[in-house]
């Protein structure tokens, strides 16, 4: 199941991008593509749009809804997970395309305060 949420992460990513990227607060350490080039001169802003398309398209999937149905909490989760990060967090994902473990716990978060379902792991 979690590469499943990770394969449905980075496909929120490909659209954006064209590189398979994971940056969804269900997305694991372990088991992730390899780092993502485009991400390294990535604005805040532009990390936000990144969180947002792959939410849209998770949770979309996750609640068996349209991607205008989560639109308005999705919105609400990319804008807090970014503006919650140091950083230093924006610079790990700057390298690699992710969130890292800390980054990973504010994205977790942003999810219940948005009241978005948190994608299973396991």
């Amino acid at each position: 199941m979690r590469r499943l949420c990770v394969t449905l992460i980075a496909l929120g990513f490909c659209a954006l991008s064209g590189s398979p990227i994971a940056a969804l607060a269900g997305a694991s350490s372990q088991n992730l593509p390899p780092p993502d080039p485009t991400a390294k001169n990535l604005t805040p802003y532009m990390i936000s749009l990144r969180a947002f398309d792959a939410c849209l398209i998770t949770q979309s999937r996750l609640q068996g809804t349209t991607r205008e149905a989560v639109h308005t909490p999705c919105s609400c989760y990319a804008k807090l997970t970014v503006k919650t990060m140091s950083k230093e967090e924006l610079d790990a994902f700057r390298e690699t395309g992710y969130f890292n473990d800390s980054a990973r716990q504010k994205a977790l978060s942003a999810l219940d305060s948005c009241k978005l379902p948190r994608p299973p792991l396991g």
